[in-house]
């Protein structure tokens, strides 16, 4: 009787969620003014609050390289980060806050089926072992968001406000995010979208045409689309790329008196009456005589001046024999070399679900791995609206790999360089068949399609090489590479003591904090977000007599220098400070350094060093 009376709360005892009336909006329903009640426009929901502490939350997380697994590995400036993505996009903010020019992301739709992350890891053994669900290597617990466990729209809006609300940060000035949904969430997705983006930075609604043909087997209506939300950083500095204009739409231009301005189509002179001055009202008459009278309700689109100069430059149009009634003519030369995008995406133009699955089908031929895949072609139809030839792309909930796909294939037509950083939790899907014993989580399957896909575009511009013109530039192929990261704890143990804690013998236990599993590379990439480095910076380990028998890496030609080894003579200390050009950031672990007579000196040598040569750097001693 009361549909809209239900709400959801969490129950202050056991913590979980759970359907109740709402008392106070039942009483107004039936005509009562619910005591003390106050109007205000809000949205909200059981959990909100922790849902914003979280976003805020700092993490003492790492991003740690997987050279195993990466493609390309000193060449690629393309990421593919396993792990929890608020986790990684935490980590991401201090190195890529405002630099992300696109964000794609196909979050869980809520249907009942798919997962939702929890974002409570501290959970302890046995209550780990207890809950139900699936759980990803580091800890994540992954459930599928069911009315029967209680999980309704809150859980969801709980999983995907920290998210976007770290995604904002990372987002530029005139960056824009595009977010897939359906109608389960979209209405709570939209009103999330307002408060974190602002509802004066929505953009549109997208309508994607998902089905080409319709279900029978279905209750109430066959669902042929899902929904694009497009919400920009900032609406006043973001704008669309006009779309490439069709073959279809140049060939409604025509050459018929073979105007050495090229192909024009005719255009309406008149216009409509209530619009128009007394100077467009008057009798037009030909360069033949021939008298033009207006239709009723209707005047000349320009005034009779400037009718006269049109028709003197040739840009009037009175037919083969000069007695039609007059056209403008439209230029093709002149008109936008583009064409703005509409709302709706059919799947003619952008592909549909099933043009995604054939995809895969054709990279795996031992089983598709993913029932609904996005198509390349709506990844690209994204990737021409959004971003530019240098853009960095984002897509943290990456599934099989659609954006990467697209992104590789865009750069290959436009010789760009974009690239692309994607998130994935490890778990999270069921794999059946050969395809199960062969890959061993979802990450090993988006990793392997990019690698497949990058194979096959590789092979497509190499063989247009080979087709070309005698003197023709040949194409570049675009970095089909990638770096595997994969979000863990911190590589050195935690120090913090209480006064209480604290001995004079455990003061030895804090010299070397970092974990014996780490190696010095792990090291050198958790110096990165320190020194505002981006993740696909170039890494080189230095040969030179000074360096010896040491690993000293150089980062991006020198802007930061750093050795983790167990022990760091004062002449790989000279060798570094002796760099030209000048390091900017200078890194050694302080294990390495075995008297606190060598950590002054190494500070000092910088110093000494700076003081001969122009510029200073940096000493971060860990």
């Amino acid at each position: 009787m009361f549909p809209n009376v239900g709400t959801e709360v969490r129950d202050p005892e056991t913590g979980e969620i759970r359907r109740v009336v709402d008392f106070d909006a039942l009483r107004e329903q039936l005509g009562d003014v619910a005591e003390g009640m106050r109007e205000r426009y809000q949205f909200t929901w059981p959990g909100k609050r922790a849902a914003k502490e979280e976003a805020r939350r700092s993490i003492a997380k790492t991003l740690r390289p997987v050279k195993e697994r990466s493609k390309n590995w000193d060449e690629t400036h393309n990421l593919y980060i396993e792990g929890d993505n608020l986790d990684a996009l935490k980590i991401l903010r201090e190195t890529y806050a405002g630099k992300i020019k696109m964000i794609y992301i196909d979050p869980p739709y809520n249907t009942g089926h798919d997962f939702v992350y929890h974002d409570d890891f501290s959970v302890n053994k046995d209550d780990f072992a207890s809950k139900d669900g699936e759980h990803g290597e580091f800890g994540e617990q992954l459930v599928a968001n069911l009315e029967a466990n209680g999980r309704f729209h809150s859980d969801w809006c709980s999983m995907i406000y920290p998210r976007l609300r770290v995604a904002y940060d990372l987002l530029a000035d005139d960056g824009a995010i595009f977010i897939s949904i359906d109608d389960n969430e979209n209405r709570n997705l939209r009103n999330i979208c307002d408060e974190i983006f602002g509802a004066q930075n929505f953009v549109d609604t997208i309508i994607w045409q998902k089905r080409y043909s319709p279900q029978n087997a279905v209750q109430w209506f066959s669902e042929s689309h899902d929904f694009i939300l497009v919400y920009a950083k900032n609406k006043e500095a973001w704008r669309p790329n006009l779309l490439e204009r069709s073959a279809e739409m140049n060939a409604r231009y025509t050459n018929r008196d073979n105007d050495p301005r090229g192909p024009w189509k005719a255009g309406d002179s008149y216009a409509q009456a209530g619009h128009g001055t007394k100077s467009q009202f008057y009798v037009l008459t030909a360069p033949n005589g021939k008298q033009h009278h207006l239709p009723s309700g209707m005047c000349w689109r320009y005034t009779q001046d400037a009718m006269g100069r049109l028709i003197a430059d040739n840009r009037v149009w009175f037919g083969e024999d000069g007695n039609n009634v007059p056209a403008i003519k439209r230029f093709l030369s002149e008109v936008k070399q583009g064409v703005a995008c509409q709302t709706i995406w059919p799947y003619e133009e952008v592909g549909h679900s099933q043009e995604g699955k054939k995809e895969l089908k054709a990279l795996f031929p031992e089983g598709v791995p993913f029932d609904t895949p996005k198509p390349t072609r709506l990844m690209r139809r994204i990737l021409d609206v959004a971003s530019d030839p240098d853009s960095v792309v984002l897509d943290f909930f990456s599934g099989s790999a659609s954006l990467a796909d697209a992104v590789m294939q865009k750069n290959a037509t436009d010789d760009g360089h974009r690239k692309y950083i994607l998130v994935q939790i490890p778990s999270g899907v069921e794999l059946t068949g050969s395809v199960q014993t062969t890959f061993g989580d979802l990450c090993e399957i988006g990793e392997e399609r990019i690698r497949r896909a990058g194979e096959k575009i590789k092979a497509e511009v190499e063989g247009a090489n080979g087709q070309l013109e005698l003197g023709a530039e040949p194409k570049r192929v675009p970095d089909i590479g990638f770096r595997v990261l994969r979000v863990d704890s911190s590589n050195y143990e935690d120090v913090r003591r209480t006064p209480e804690e604290m001995t004079q013998g455990s003061l030895d236990d804090l010299i070397d904090v970092a974990k014996s599993d780490r190696e010095s590379l792990d090291k050198l990439f958790e110096c990165f977000p320190t020194f505002q480095l981006p993740y696909d910076s170039s890494i080189e380990v230095l040969d030179a007599p000074a360096f010896a028998g040491h690993t000293v890496y150089s980062v991006n030609g020198g802007q930061l220098v750093a050795c983790f080894d167990a022990e760091i003579p004062e002449s790989v200390l000279h060798g570094m400070a002796a760099l030209n050009p000048k390091p900017s950031y200078a890194v050694a672990a302080e294990s390495g350094l075995k008297s606190s007579k060598t950590v002054t000196n190494f500070a000092e040598i910088f110093k000494q060093t700076a003081n001969a040569q122009q510029g200073s750097t940096q000493i971060r001693i860990i």
